[in-house]
């Protein structure tokens, strides 16, 4: 089994003594750097909603990119996905075991290892950065992230592909020009109103999900059945759409 979770806004680039691998997609990540340099600071507040003090922070990564630091994106990304997943204590088997079955969804670098090295950036997938490909960076990436994930589950031998990812990240991957049978879990809170996805448990529970199946090498989408980090408990749901309840 394959697993996508999406990237994260929060960084963390404080020193690591783990070696980083070299990302699969450097040629297209290096032409969205050179449309990513046309971009004034106004252009970038405007491309991806941010303030003026943010669009000049990523005006000069972009510009400086060179010389940037590099870190393994895993340890790299600091969000609330990559608390659920705390890559920092998986065992060394695990980091194998995710550094074939796990891919991180990305609008700059398209599709990530977790050890692949990662340099400070900030660019959503949703983000409309016009490329000679189209209008978009689901138009530059095109069929690329799903021929790639067809890839790597010939290589591993992995059946299903579980999507930890959010919808802005897992609309990158061309369901036509995929191979694999997707698997898509909720996680919902118990609350007196009924039952709801609070987005930042969610996304919690997403990178423990991703976390859980790295470590007990999960295969069959039954097994995701045996999940409780957290304290959620699996409901009765398609197998292709498990759902996950917790009190809230």
């Amino acid at each position: 089994m394959l697993t996508v979770i999406s990237p994260a806004k929060t960084l963390d680039f404080a020193p690591t003594d783990h070696a980083a691998t070299a990302p699969r997609f450097a040629e297209d990540t290096a032409k969205l750097l050179v449309s990513a340099r046309r971009q004034g600071i106004g252009d970038l507040e405007r491309l991806m909603s941010i303030s003026n003090k943010l669009a000049r922070l990523n005006r000069d990564r972009f510009r400086d990119w060179d010389s940037a630091p590099e870190k393994p994106a895993m340890l790299a990304f600091a969000g609330d996905t990559y608390s659920g997943l705390d890559a920092a204590t998986l065992s060394d088997d695990a980091i194998r075991r995710a550094q074939s079955h796990l891919r991180i969804l990305s609008g700059l670098y398209g599709l990530l290892r977790p050890l692949d090295a990662l340099k400070p950036y900030r660019l959503e997938m949703g983000a409309r950065l016009p490329t000679r490909r189209g209008r978009d960076l689901y138009a530059f990436w095109g069929d690329r992230i799903a021929l790639a994930l067809n890839e790597d589950a010939a290589e591993t031998g992995a059946a299903h592909l579980l999507n930890c990812a959010s919808q802005e990240y897992f609309g990158a991957v061309d369901r036509k020009a995929l191979d694999l049978p997707v698997v898509t879990p909720t996680f919902l809170e118990d609350r007196p109103s009924g039952a709801k996805v609070v987005s930042f448990f969610a996304k919690q529970a997403r990178g423990a999900m991703a976390r859980f199946v790295a470590e007990h090498r999960i295969t069959d989408p039954e097994d995701l059945r045996a999940f409780t980090s957290g304290g959620y408990a699996w409901q009765e749901s398609p197998l292709d759409a498990p759902v996950f309840l917790r009190a809230g």
